[in-house]
């Protein structure tokens, strides 16, 4: 309690207050420009804390952290482009829901959405931090590749209307992801002899490439609706804050599952926000009685893939604070933040420094409400955004694209790579091809494989797979979830094949 009350009495100073709000509107900021993401916003962050005490600078980058899953959310809902990796899933539902008229709606719907899943996931940390932590550092490489493999059979759900274009996606991201320096040895591979290639292909930069550009060039297709003033999304810019909160709180069963998806994967250190994102919106639509609304604008699809992608926050200081292990990069640098302060992370953090523990607990709480109370107030203006005519959206979303694939490397090489990687987005768009199983690839193959090399490194007996009790239940979900998947495909083509028949008849 002394500890407690002590975290509390640091955090609730008018100074300690003022910066975290601050940290909160400059992580939503960062995260809602494509390309500038959170870890991006907390590295910019890290330098202006080294001034303050250990707990307030360390309240400062969570705000930055908290407010940086929302943010993605933004543009995600309104321009069909994913802010920030952990926000690819939220452009399923969010932008079309947008694009039929209720871009209030979608943006409420994840802001709620992502304030429970903080809460929830806080919660979980609170009481469960120091269990699940020895839980996540006993899984070895071969129970990370079979999650990976797991998290892969994703690709079932989100084929669009042919299997076959979307496994080939897939695959395609997948043989993105093999480009450039081999992620163990360090050799060059599939590079051509191209050197633009060597240093591979980033990973925002393809998913910029394949989401943003490719969205925006098929935005200015017809240069009859660019040249009249149209917007991207039109409809009422009334977001109903209460009455949205009744609905995301309607659906406890989509909202918990979601936030516990959330707070497991981002225990693992090296998963993160962007598989718990895709990893929860999957759940939902499996669970779902009417899975084919999802990807039309259902609302479970948004409340899922936020309150799973904001859940990572509090699952990732799982192993920080309870083993001293960062669970992703944005917790490396928090952890960096405590270590220039003199503090030592690790086991022993908690009763060392139980003040600071109970104060970050505390901060992630006051964060995720600050975030909220900035999302809802500034709501109106980021609604203007739908107001904007494409014919000026479009050249300011795209100047903001090259600078932010730019300010990643500061690689001339990677403007030539996004250009590439956004007229192939752009003609595979235009084929049919589902874009989402791609960046899905780009985004879980290299941990497949440095995962996979370092179990047979380790030990070259394959059956380890399968003898690993964590490693064969990820194995067994993955073929259950794959035959999940196949059932309701052949369900789906059954129910379609009736209604043509009744058409017909």
């Amino acid at each position: 309690m002394e500890d407690f009350l002590s975290g509390f009495s640091q955090i609730f100073t008018l100074s300690t207050l003022t910066y975290m709000l601050a940290g909160s509107i400059a992580g939503i900021i960062a995260a809602a420009i494509p390309g500038f993401t959170v870890t991006m916003a907390i590295v910019l962050t890290l330098p202006l804390t080294f001034s303050m005490e250990p707990l307030q600078g360390i309240a400062v980058m969570l705000s930055v952290y908290v407010g940086g899953y929302t943010g993605g959310l933004i543009s995600a809902a309104l321009l069909g482009i994913p802010g920030t990796p952990s926000s690819v899933a939220t452009t399923f539902d969010a932008f079309p829901m947008a694009r039929r008229g209720e871009p209030g709606r979608a943006l409420s719907l994840g802001v709620w959405a992502s304030f429970f899943g903080t809460i929830l996931s806080t919660i979980v940390l609170i009481v469960a931090a120091p269990p699940l932590a020895m839980f996540a550092v006993k899984l070895g490489p071969w129970e990370y590749f079979s999650l990976i493999v797991f998290a892969l059979t994703i690709v079932a759900s989100l084929v669009g209307d042919s299997v076959i274009r979307g496994i080939l996606a897939g695959l395609i991201g997948l043989a993105i992801s093999t480009v450039g320096a081999d992620p163990i040895m360090g050799r060059p591979r599939f590079d051509f002899g191209i050197e633009m290639l060597q240093a591979g292909l980033p990973f925002l930069v393809v998913l910029i490439g394949i989401f943003a550009i490719s969205q925006l060039v098929s935005e200015v297709e017809d240069s009859i609706s660019v040249r009249s003033g149209n917007a991207l999304v039109t409809g009422t810019i009334d977001f109903q804050t209460w009455k949205v909160m009744k609905e995301v709180l309607m659906r406890p069963v989509n909202l918990l599952r979601s936030s516990l998806v959330g707070v497991l994967i981002g225990a693992l250190p090296g998963a993160g926000g962007s598989i718990a994102n895709l990893v929860a919106y999957d759940q939902a639509k499996r669970a779902s009685k009417t899975p084919e609304e999802f990807g039309n604008g259902n609302p479970d699809g948004v409340v899922a893939s936020e309150a799973g992608n904001s859940a990572t926050a509090g699952g990732g200081l799982i192993p920080l604070i309870g083993l001293g292990i960062p669970g992703s990069a944005v917790d490396a640098i928090l952890m960096a933040s405590l270590m220039v302060h003199g503090i030592s992370v690790g086991p022993r953090l908690i009763m060392d420094h139980g003040d600071l523990v109970y104060g970050m607990f505390i901060a992630m709480a006051v964060a995720s409400l600050m975030m909220l109370v900035v999302s809802v107030l500034s709501m109106r203006v980021f609604l203007r955004v739908a107001s904007v005519p494409k014919w000026l959206i479009v050249p300011v979303v795209m100047t903001c694209c090259v600078v932010g694939s730019f300010a990643l490397n500061n690689r001339v090489t990677d403007l030539y790579l996004l250009g590439f990687i956004g007229v192939a987005g752009y003609t595979l768009r235009a084929l049919g091809y589902s874009l989402a199983p791609l960046v899905l690839g780009v985004i879980l193959g290299p941990i497949a494989e440095t995962n996979l090399r370092r179990a047979l490194m380790t030990d070259s007996d394959p059956t380890l797979f399968l003898t690993r009790p964590i490693s064969l239940l990820f194995l067994v979900a993955a073929v259950l979830s794959i035959g999940w998947a196949v059932r309701a495909h052949l369900k789906k083509n059954s129910k379609t094949e009736r209604t043509e028949d009744a058409s017909a008849s």
